[in-house]
């Protein structure tokens, strides 16, 4: 699926800044060693990866993380549990076009405004020190932040690869001033005829789908717990 190899090679990014040993396989991308906190520790690329074979290529301490991109594994038997559900969502090119929001919405170019975002998208109680500002230097990551007066109250990353333009980590701060609608807006300026991915889940899945997005599959991810 071409939205979980975009995904991966998002994990593959983020967790190389923070010296991850990471691998691409035909069956999956894995890291055999600790990835930072919210990112997988193995992402499945086709349904049917051999659970115990994959398990041999990544740290199976507690915390472990794999990210089921077909919701097809029985992480159970292995003690895992299911963190959640989604839906993969895609957003083709043909789709109607995005208006804006109450929001400025930029891409990121410096360290202080990476900051900013980074601060916003973790809020008070989000993990610090996850992104890293050499993310901007990745000629595939583009990181957007929407801006009302001097701060940051929304973002979203997003991630080029040779077919799609993936869309992760969005968020808002301040209701109903930074939305899917002005994301998109620039997102579609800087990508002009291009096919979004992503997955969501919740009301955040009725957000993106209001906004041109369609679901074509499930994911599931799981964790193991002492």
């Amino acid at each position: 699926m071409t939205a979980a190899a975009n995904n991966a090679q998002w994990c593959d990014l983020v967790c190389g800044t923070h010296g991850a040993q990471t691998r691409f396989d035909d069956d999956a991308w894995t890291s055999r060693t600790p990835t930072p906190p919210g990112y997988p520790d193995a992402v499945t690329l086709v349904p049917d990866v051999s659970v115990p074979d994959l398990l041999t290529r990544i740290d199976t301490s507690v915390g472990c993380s794999i990210k089921d991109s077909f919701a097809s594994l029985d992480m159970a038997a292995y003690g895992f549990r299911m963190l959640f559900d989604a839906q993969w969502i895609v957003r083709r090119a043909t789709a109607v076009p995005p208006s804006s929001d109450d929001a400025r919405w930029e891409v990121v170019q410096d360290e202080a405004g990476f900051a900013a975002w980074e601060r916003a998208w973790a809020g008070n109680a989000g993990p610090p020190g996850v992104f890293r500002p050499v993310l901007l230097d990745h000629d595939a990551v583009t990181v957007l932040a929407a801006w009302v007066g001097g701060g940051v109250v929304g973002g979203a990353v997003l991630t080029r690869s040779s077919v799609v333009v993936g869309i992760s980590n969005f968020f808002t701060r301040d209701s109903g001033a930074a939305s899917w609608a002005g994301c998109l807006a620039l997102a579609v300026t800087l990508f002009p005829r291009s096919t979004f991915v992503g997955y969501e889940s919740g009301q955040r899945l009725v957000a993106a789908r209001t906004h041109g997005f369609e679901t074509v599959g499930p994911l599931r991810v799981w964790i193991l717990e002492d």
